[in-house]
């Protein structure tokens, strides 16, 4: 850390601690860098291009930091030599959902050296564990596809009866911690017949998971009929900041399915207060993440999960004048509370080259205003920051620049979806 650093810090009143080293975390930083002039510390497990080297950061890697034990003593001992250093609060920002999971789980002996805002713990695994989640939202009249909830190590039978069907885990956590002991590991699958679930499960069954499984009928429809909302519940578990979006494009391959890489900005009243009141309602605080696909066979938005979290595609918030990082400021730094705001605008985000829109948008709605987006100037890449000059960096990005045409072109998600 350099002596502007801190001065920087110092002048902004507080220093982000970003966890995680992956783009949820690089645009977290851009976010502060660009609205504060600060510098955040980034803490992380794994060397990534996306944050490697940038200049607009600080990285430190930690091998063992989701072991609970390691994790408590890596950052109280971080937090005594930071506050010592920069004399001012420091921000916590867990950019991913181990990390949110460690955060929440160890609220009482963080709170005495970082600031934060996360669900309380019995929130959080209601959220977290996809079985409870899916209970919750029916309760509280939110719409949800068809489930099944499959408890591994009892018998199976397939009850939802209409295909394709999606299979995914209950515990994310727990399936990314085993994905080598599973045979075809897949972070969803997309599947077609009783015969390929059956499949699915007995690999599973063969492994160290013991979480559920979520089984669910696909709703039809490519891409652009996946929704993405994003809100700020306060400390005080009120609703300050809610947008809307329309995804454009998400990534293909089998590992990053969910993973936004376009997103078109949206307004509906209806529907963006139709998740402030359930946050509100279960007494959710925190940044949520709100991942919804629309069903024309009954015309409803049908909510597939909400993140404790800000997703990778949350930076589309600035874009819309109310970057959700500045709602995480204001509250647990400035002590300052916010009107509702249902954000409004019109804008482009993504992290997919234009060339990748152009060939794989072919929604013609969609598709059409993505190219108005981009003409008129209101399409942000954010990974692509002038402020960030980092050489390795941006030979980084040149490289994924081009990869992109290979990874899209191989990918088979997108077959059969139209």
């Amino acid at each position: 850390m350099t002596s502007q650093a801190v001065r920087a810090a110092q002048s902004a009143g507080f220093l982000p601690v970003i966890l995680g080293t992956n783009i949820h975390g690089y645009t977290h930083a851009r976010s502060f860098h660009e609205t504060y002039g600060v510098k955040p510390l980034m803490i992380g497990k794994i060397k990534l291009g996306f944050t490697w080297d940038s200049s607009i950061l600080d990285v430190e890697l930690h091998q063992d930091i989701a072991d609970d034990a390691a994790f408590l003593r890596i950052l109280t001992e971080r937090a005594k030599e930071l506050s010592a250093l920069y004399q001012v609060p420091l921000l916590l920002v867990p950019s991913t959902d181990i990390y949110v999971e460690l955060v929440t789980r160890h609220q009482e002996a963080l709170a005495g050296h970082y600031r934060f805002n996360t669900p309380a713990e019995p929130v959080r695994k209601k959220f977290m564990h996809k079985e409870l989640f899916y209970e919750l939202a029916a309760e509280h009249g939110v719409d949800i596809p068809e489930t099944q909830v499959h408890r591994v190590g009892e018998p199976f039978e397939l009850e939802v009866d209409r295909f394709p069907v999606i299979i995914k885990p209950a515990n994310p956590n727990e399936w990314w911690m085993n994905q080598y002991k599973i045979a075809g590991h897949q972070k969803v699958y997309r599947l077609n017949t009783a015969a390929e679930v059956a499949a699915v499960v007995s690999a599973v069954e063969a492994s160290d998971y013991r979480g559920a499984l979520i089984i669910q009928e696909f709703v039809p429809g490519d891409d652009t009929n996946i929704w993405d909302s994003v809100l700020y519940v306060n400390t005080e578990g009120e609703c300050e900041l809610v947008t809307l979006g329309r995804v454009a494009l998400q990534e293909h391959e089998s590992h990053l399915v969910g993973s936004y890489t376009a997103i078109v900005s949206r307004y509906d009243e209806s529907l963006m207060r139709t998740y402030k009141d359930f946050l509100e309602a279960v007494g959710y605080t925190g940044v949520a993440n709100v991942d919804i696909k629309y069903d024309p066979r009954d015309g409803k938005y049908k909510v597939m999960e909400i993140n404790a979290r800000p997703g990778r595609s949350s930076y589309y918030t600035a874009l819309l004048g109310h970057p959700v990082m500045t709602y995480l400021v204001d509250d647990l730094i400035y002590g300052r509370r916010k009107e509702l705001t249902l954000a409004q605008g019109d804008a482009l985000f993504h992290v997919a080259p234009r060339y990748i829109l152009r060939k794989y948008v072919t929604n013609p709605e969609v598709r059409g205003e993505v190219k108005r987006l981009i003409k008129q100037g209101k399409a942000t890449n954010p990974l692509w920051y002038r402020a960030d000059r980092s050489p390795k960096r941006l030979a980084y990005l040149a490289g994924r620049h081009l990869r992109q045409g290979k990874k899209y072109s191989a990918s088979t998600w997108r077959d059969g979806l139209s």
